[in-house]
């Protein structure tokens, strides 16, 4: 089951036990507790399906569908349409209309005239993944055509996708758009197969018309199949081509989501309108979106001698959503290098001598000829699961405008120094010594319509800040930053990073100052990261701040490191203290060093500014800690100098002496309790 603290199902349930190795084709799919990965769906638009068709049912009519209707409007948002449309149901297109014919398969799939090869290629990735698609596709078995039973068809279909933070049901009816009694967008293989195209249509209804398909981003359809996370990787700049250890790195990152049931794809940049679907001498077609359906390392050799060489190529297999032109280079359909390969391992990986759009190639021929890979990856919520199980926060924000600089939450990107702290702010914390984190940001989408036209994404990215170890207000200086994700007008933006323990705050933003809009920030760490959103630039005032004070001034302590100190046989296992009017701020052991570099930051309110700071540096021991030595800082906001070196003290009151060693500490002090 998926945990009560995250969202209400698991990104990828695993109770069945290790999925099948990697040489053996297409991983064994999840199952089992899979469907709570969709047990809380929202109704789009409020249209329940289950009512809807027992409606038409009881009055025996075939649904129309008043969002979206059988209309220019749901093809076009702007512009006027092309030879005459019309609309027509599966039955007057063809005898004995079905969901499926033969199963479901990544080569059911044609793109039609529509520029959506992103959404085909998400769909092919989609079909090799039986646990994925049937909760697109809910009560397959339901929603399919009965010939037996004409009178339990009402024209009704139902789909789910995940979009901003939760899954919707978006119903349709089954009118779809066609030229001369053919399908004019996504279409099957058999004329009377209809689950892409219906896909299809459920799918351009929640982006306004058929015309926002054109031209879209395939992050964004795996994502919304999925819930996962998807992370795009830039071929030519990572020089994945030329660097073997960089290559196999990511191979190995690849083969790991598609071995655990996530989707991938991949393109060849178009950096002039000429190039879109340019044809290129290796086959391959620029601007296009492939679909990533298997990826293994292939055993070379015949009979036994394949088993006991240990030589495997890492090979990637692809397909065309035109349902043709493939690669035509090295392992390409007819080459000679298949030779090297047994006749069963060629039947097991499915190799066929047929112009169907389907491809094998080596990784390192993808990653020299192609410009970009997008992994989806299924990150697993579940506690009772073999793989690594993933802490999952998902808060929802804003940018909006306000006259008010600390009401504003639209300031921008760093590059606006005077409003960017007006951002919304979030704190999270790395409990170990080192952790991966993942951090996702998604605008909300924005639907493209008649009425309101095209809808444009902002630039968005965000920032990552190392602070404060006690930091509970929202920061207004500069910290060190910890880790920067790109700005780009997409949907979503996506950053993988290792951080050392501490706590750090990230500031999403868009480009320019000013602008609005609903955001959905996602963070995945291995321990949970109590990732929150801070409200407050100060310590409010309560009905107490009058008996128990309030904060003068505001203090930023900075212990760099130590040197110096008392000598063991192996050195210090030395730890910092911070301490300010019954606050404390630890530091982690530095082992073995009578050098140690703390790096460690506390901030403090302080209603008794006379009152020094305590800064202690302890050895820790088995049985009792040692005390090393301290010093008081008065921290006063005019001390222009900023870093102090200073000697240790004992714990004397009357007259302390030095101990071994100094301690550097750098300084801030404000009364403006709104300085740092």
């Amino acid at each position: 089951m998926a945990k009560a603290s995250a969202v209400c199902f698991a990104l990828l349930p695993t109770l069945n036990g290790p999925l099948s190795s990697a040489s053996a084709g297409t991983p064994a799919s999840p199952s089992g507790a899979a469907a709570t990965m969709f047990s809380c769906v929202k109704a789009y638009e409020n249209q329940n399906y289950a009512a809807l068709k027992r409606g038409c049912l009881r009055r025996k009519v075939l649904f129309e569908d008043p969002h979206f209707p059988a209309t220019d409007d749901s093809l076009y948002y702007k512009g006027t349409p092309g030879p005459a449309v019309r609309w027509k149901r599966p039955k007057d297109i063809c005898e004995d209309p079905r969901l499926f014919v033969d199963g479901i398969s990544s080569h059911d799939l044609h793109q039609g005239q529509v520029g959506n090869c992103w959404f085909v290629a998400a769909c092919s990735s989609l079909a090799s993944r039986e646990s994925l698609w049937q909760k697109v596709i809910p009560d397959w078995k339901e929603q399919e055509w009965d010939p037996e039973k004409p009178d339990s068809y009402a024209g009704i279909f139902h789909f789910h996708f995940w979009r901003f933070g939760e899954w919707v049901d978006v119903v349709i009816d089954d009118r779809l758009p066609t030229v001369n009694n053919q399908l004019i967008y996504c279409h099957s293989n058999s004329r009377n197969e209809f689950w892409c195209a219906l896909v299809e249509k459920a799918y351009a209804k929640l982006a306004g018309c058929y015309q926002a398909l054109d031209g879209g981003n395939t992050a964004d359809a795996l994502v919304d199949f999925t819930g996962g996370v998807s992370e795009p990787i830039d071929l030519t700049e990572g020089d994945f081509a030329n660097d073997e250890a960089k290559r196999n790195q990511l191979f190995e990152r690849v083969l790991k989501v598609h071995s655990r049931g996530g989707l991938i794809s991949a393109s060849i940049k178009a950096v002039t309108a000429a190039d879109m679907e340019a044809r290129l001498a290796c086959g391959l077609v620029k601007g296009h979106a492939y679909a990533v359906t298997d990826v293994r390392k292939v055993r070379l050799g015949h009979g036994l001698l394949a088993f006991f060489k240990s030589e495997k190529l890492d090979m990637i297999r692809l397909r065309n959503p035109w349902g043709e032109r493939e690669w035509n280079g090295p392992w390409s359909d007819t080459s000679e290098e298949w030779q090297k390969v047994s006749k069963s391992e060629r039947e097991k990986m499915g190799v066929t001598v047929q112009d169907d759009g389907e491809f094998w190639m080596t990784f390192e021929d993808m990653c020299r000829h192609f410009t970009d890979i997008i992994k989806c990856r299924l990150l697993n919520t579940s506690y009772l699961s073999i793989y690594k199980t993933w802490e999952e926060v998902q808060l929802r924000g804003a940018w909006t405008r306000h006259e008010d600089p600390r009401q504003n939450r639209s300031g921008g990107c760093i590059n606006h120094k005077d409003t960017f702290f007006q951002n919304p702010q979030y704190i999270f914390e790395v409990k170990k010594p080192e952790d991966e984190v993942l951090i996702c940001i998604q605008q909300r989408p924005k639907r493209s319509t008649r009425r309101e036209g095209k809808g444009e994404n902002l630039a968005i990215g965000f920032d990552i800040y190392k602070v404060e170890e006690n930091r509970q207000y929202r920061m207004h200086s500069l910290q060190p930053k910890a880790a920067s994700s790109i700005y780009i007008n997409s949907r979503s933006v996506f950053l993988r990073t290792e951080q050392p323990e501490g706590r750090y705050v990230i500031i999403p933003t868009t480009f320019e100052p000013g602008h609005t809009g609903e955001f959905l920030l996602r963070v995945f760490t291995d321990v949970p990261s109590h990732c929150r959103e801070l409200h407050l630039d100060e310590p409010p005032r309560t009905c107490w701040s009058s008996l128990c004070g309030y904060p003068q001034q505001v203090t930023q302590v900075h212990v760099l490191g130590a040197a110096g100190l008392k000598d063991t046989t192996t050195g210090a296992n030395s730890y910092v203290i911070i301490k300010c009017e019954g606050n404390k701020v630890h530091s982690p052991v530095q082992k073995g060093t009578s050098m140690p570099e703390y790096n460690v930051k506390g901030i403090f309110y302080r209603k008794k500014p006379g009152r020094p700071i305590t800064v202690q540096i302890w050895n820790h021991r088995l049985l009792k800690d040692e005390f090393l030595g301290q010093v008081h800082l008065k921290a006063e906001p005019d001390d222009l100098q900023a870093l102090h070196t200073l000697h240790l003290r004992d714990r004397s009151s009357r007259q302390p002496s030095d101990l071994p060693g100094t301690v550097a500490v750098r300084i801030i002090s404000s009364a403006s309790l709104t300085a740092i």
